[in-house]
C-alpha cells in the first residue's frame, strides 16, 4: 500500500492551492487594488468559487498518481488498480470541467465592467453605447455556449471508448448534422435571428418599442427570447424570431427624442391664439420640456360641430412626453373651463319645418309628422287645468239649486 506520506502531501498540496485563491481574493478585494482597478470586484464576485474548484482540482491532479490506491509491486512501485484508473477519470473530468467554468465567469467579469461603463453614458452617446451592450452582451453567451460544446467533446474524448469511435463519428458528422438541423429548426433561427438583431442594430438593450399594441423598453435580449418590461411593470416574453417575422415599433432607433400631441375638442368660439400663447407660457417652465418643438393647429371639425385642436410638444424620451402630455392636457382644460367657458363642447339642435307639417302652437312636438292625426296640448283643450288635468267637474249641489 503507498505510504501516508504520500496522502498526507496530497491533502496539503489542495489545501495550499486553495489557501492561494483565498489569499488572492483578499488581496484583490482590498481597498488598495479594488480601488485602483475596476476589474477586481467582478473577479472577485464571479471567479470566487471557480477559482477554488480549479485549484483544488489542479493541484489535486498535480501530486495525485493512479498507484496511490493500488498494490505495490515486487520493485516496490505503486501498481494502479480498477480504482485508482477511475479516480484518474473523474479527476481529468472535473478539471475540464472547472477550468470551463473559471474561464467562462472571468469571461463574464471582463465583459461586466464594460457593460457598466456604457451603462452611465447619457446624452448623444447613449444610443451606441446600447448597440455595443446588445452586441456585447449576445456575444459573451455565443462564446459561453462555444466553451460549453468544447468541454463537453474533451470529456468525451476522454473515454478511450469514445477516441475509438471517434472515426466513425466523424464519417457520419454529415447525416448526424441534418438529422440535428432539422429537430432544433426552430432553436437555431432564433440564434441566427438573435445574431441578426444584435449586429443589424434593430433593437438594443433598453430601447423603447410597441410590440403588439404594448408599449415598453427591451429589458433581455438572449440568443432564444426577448423580454420586454411593459409601461405597467408586466413582462412581454417573446422568441427573437417574433422581431425578424413581425413589424414592430421602435422609438429610440437612432434618438430618444419623442414628440407628443394633446387633442381637444371645443366650440366654435375657441380663442385659438390664446390658448396657443399659453400652451408655449406653461412650456417654457416646464422641465420635461426640451426646449424644441411646439405648436397648436386646428385639425378638424367633427361630425358633432366640434373643433378639434392638436398641441404638439417634444421631450427628451417617452416617459418624459407621456408626462408632459398629461400635465399640458389638464392646464388647457382648466385654462378653457376658467376662462373661456363659453368655448366648452356644447351641441346645438335646430328645429326644422317640415312641409305640410303641423304649426308649432297647439300640438304636440312630433304629432303629424308621420301622417297621423295632430293632438292637441292638454293646455288647448277649454278649461282644463294648467297641469293637463282634465277640466273640473261642475259642483252637484250648485247645479241643483238651494235646499228647501
Amino acid at each position: 500500500m503507498p505510504s501516508l506520506g504520500s496522502w498526507t502531501l496530497l491533502v496539503l498540496t489542495v489545501v495550499a492551492a486553495i489557501v492561494a485563491v483565498e489569499l488572492l481574493r483578499r488581496l484583490l478585494k482590498s481597498r488598495r487594488v479594488n480601488g485602483r482597478f475596476s476589474l477586481a470586484g467582478p473577479l472577485v464576485e464571479r471567479c470566487t468559487w471557480p477559482g477554488f474548484a480549479t485549484a483544488g482540482v489542479v493541484a489535486f491532479n498535480t501530486v495525485y498518481v493512479p498507484g496511490m490506491t493500488g498494490n505495490t509491486g515486487a520493485d516496490g512501485r505503486p501498481v494502479p488498480g480498477p480504482s485508482g484508473n477511475a479516480i484518474e477519470q473523474v479527476v481529468t473530468l472535473l478539471l475540464i470541467a472547472c477550468v470551463a467554468w473559471l474561464v467562462i465567469q472571468a469571461a463574464y467579469a471582463v465583459t461586466d465592467v464594460v457593460l457598466e461603463r456604457l451603462g452611465t453614458v447619457e446624452g448623444e452617446g447613449n444610443r451606441r453605447a446600447r448597440r455595443i451592450r446588445t452586441q456585447i452582451a449576445l456575444v459573451r453567451r455565443v462564446a459561453a455556449a462555444v466553451i460549453i460544446i468544447v468541454a463537453m467533446g474533451a470529456m468525451l474524448f476522454s473515454f478511450p471508448a469514445v477516441r475509438a469511435l471517434g472515426a466513425g463519428l466523424l464519417a457520419s458528422a454529415g447525416i448526424a448534422g441534418v438529422v440535428a438541423g432539422i429537430a432544433a429548426q426552430s432553436t437555431l433561427s432564433n440564434l441566427i435571428a438573435g445574431l441578426q438583431l444584435a449586429f443589424s442594430d434593430a433593437i438594443r438593450l433598453d430601447d423603447a418599442v410597441v410590440v403588439d399594441g404594448e408599449w415598453g423598453r427591451i429589458e433581455e435580449l438572449t440568443l432564444t427570447y426577448v423580454v420586454v418590461r411593459l409601461w405597467d411593470e408586466r413582462r412581454l416574453i417573446l422568441p427573437v424570431s417574433y422581431f425578424t417575422t413581425n413589424p414592430f415599433e421602435n422609438w429610440t432607433r437612432y434618438e430618444s427624442r419623442v414628440i407628443g400631441h394633446v387633442l381637444l375638442y371645443v366650440d366654435w368660439s375657441v380663442p385659438v391664439d390664446e390658448l396657443r400663447t399659453e400652451l408655449y407660457r406653461r412650456l417654457r417652465d416646464h422641465p420635461l420640456w426640451d426646449q424644441k418643438d411646439w405648436s397648436v393647429q386646428v385639425t378638424g371639425v367633427q361630425p358633432n360641430g366640434l373643433v378639434e385642436l392638436r398641441a404638439l410638444m417634444s421631450a427628451s424620451d417617452a416617459p418624459s412626453v407621456w408626462d408632459l402630455k398629461c400635465d399640458m392636457r389638464e392646464h388647457l382644460v382648466a385654462y378653457v373651463r376658467e376662462k373661456y367657458p363659453e368655448a366648452l363642447p356644447r351641441l346645438r339642435v335646430e328645429e326644422t319645418a317640415f312641409p305640410g307639417g303641423p304649426e308649432r302652437t297647439g300640438t304636440r312636438p312630433g304629432a303629424g309628422l308621420l301622417g297621423g292625426p295632430r293632438t292637441p296640448y292638454p293646455d288647448d283643450v277649454a278649461g282644463s287645468q294648467p297641469d293637463g288635468g282634465p277640466p273640473p267637474k261642475a259642483d252637484a249641489d250648485a247645479d241643483a239649486g238651494p235646499a228647501r
